[in-house]
């Protein structure tokens, strides 16, 4: 766990003298709580080095609306099929 995560020993002994007062049912949320969180956390860091290794990519496509990605895509699948003729 990194210090940009919790800022320092002082938020992680504050949050365990808190822990100390709550029930176990309190806690079991407290737990699912933050498990939903970091994984929040972790998927959001992953798409964004997903995007920024994407956007190195020479063959990328930048589309800034739907209907862009859409005609990305049908060009994409008509230049394939043309390719396999």
């Amino acid at each position: 766990m990194s210090e940009t995560m919790i800022g320092n020993n002082h938020d992680i002994e504050r949050i365990n003298e808190m822990l100390k007062d709550l029930s176990p049912e309190t806690i079991t949320a407290v737990i699912a709580f933050i498990a939903y969180h970091a994984d929040r956390e972790r998927r959001h860091n992953e798409f964004v080095a997903e995007t920024l290794a994407a956007e190195q990519e020479p063959d990328s496509i930048i589309c800034d609306t739907a209907e862009e990605v859409m005609e990305a895509i049908r060009n994409w699948t008509e230049e394939g099929a043309e390719v396999n003729s």
